[in-house]
């Protein structure tokens, strides 16, 4: 018997950005629309208040934000919030939960992740004017998100993580090209969540049209690194609020 080939690790090179909290709630209308329209009408101009120090921040530099309404039984509403760090993210959860319109959420789902860059063979350059960029996203203000989590495939002949780093590179390269034929049409952000999080990145893709979402999630499907290393994890599609389309959201 011949000695058995040992693997020698290559990671990816990372580098890492705003820390992001996708916080999903579900809304109590029944409990919502039989409170006093006084005790309503308190709530929201809390809320309106937390959504201004939010966007304030974005004006700064200091994050992004976004409000969406979700479609389907799995949540009402996204609390999308992207931070330098990890403290100031807790900050903005711990305030939503605190506020008076908090008493009629309740969790459904959440992931917290951080923006990641990775290149397989070399590191990246952080000062690069492509990069720094989409270090720090900024949210959309308008159009639809889809969100979900994904890990890369550790079974048997299947696994990404004992591919060599340039193999692991050209199915990659096979992979962006693909996402690059959606330009102009869909905005995609990759967050990194080994260690972090159930699954290992979170993936949005923001589009004017969410018909794009079906369209290029589809197509990558026949690409080789999600035929056979891609597993994913629950959907969630939704709709940008601006502060008018949030109050009609609320019946007010």
């Amino acid at each position: 018997m011949g000695e058995m080939e040992r693997h020698v690790p290559e990671p990816t090179h990372t580098l890492e950005g705003w820390h992001v909290l996708h916080d999903f709630r579900l809304l109590d209308f029944a409990r919502w629309f039989s409170a006093p329209l006084e005790a309503r009408e308190d709530a929201w101009e809390e809320l309106k208040g937390l959504v201004r120090e939010w966007r304030e921040l974005e004006e700064a530099g200091q994050g992004s934000y976004g409000i969406y309404q979700v479609v389907g039984h799995k949540a009402d509403l996204l609390f999308l919030n992207l931070r330098p760090g990890l403290d100031p993210l807790l900050e903005a959860e711990a305030r939503l939960s605190r506020s008076a319109f908090a008493r009629y959420l309740g969790r459904s789902y959440s992931f917290y992740s951080v923006v990641e860059l990775g290149s397989q063979e070399k590191p990246l350059d952080p000062e690069s004017p492509y990069v720094k960029p989409r270090l720090t996203p900024r949210v959309p203000k308008s159009g639809y998100v889809c969100f979900y989590p994904m890990n890369k495939r550790r079974q048997g002949q299947d696994n990404w993580y004992m591919l060599p780093a340039k193999e692991r590179a050209s199915l990659m390269k096979a992979h962006g090209e693909t996402g690059r034929k959606y330009q102009g049409k869909v905005m995609q952000v990759i967050s990194g969540a080994q260690g972090l999080d159930d699954w290992e990145w979170g993936v949005d893709l923001f589009s004017e049209d969410p018909v794009q979402f079906k369209k290029i999630v589809y197509e990558m499907r026949f690409d080789e690194v999600s035929a056979r290393y891609g597993e994913f994890g629950p959907f969630f599609v939704g709709k940008y609020l601006d502060e008018e389309a949030l109050r009609a959201f609320l019946g007010l």
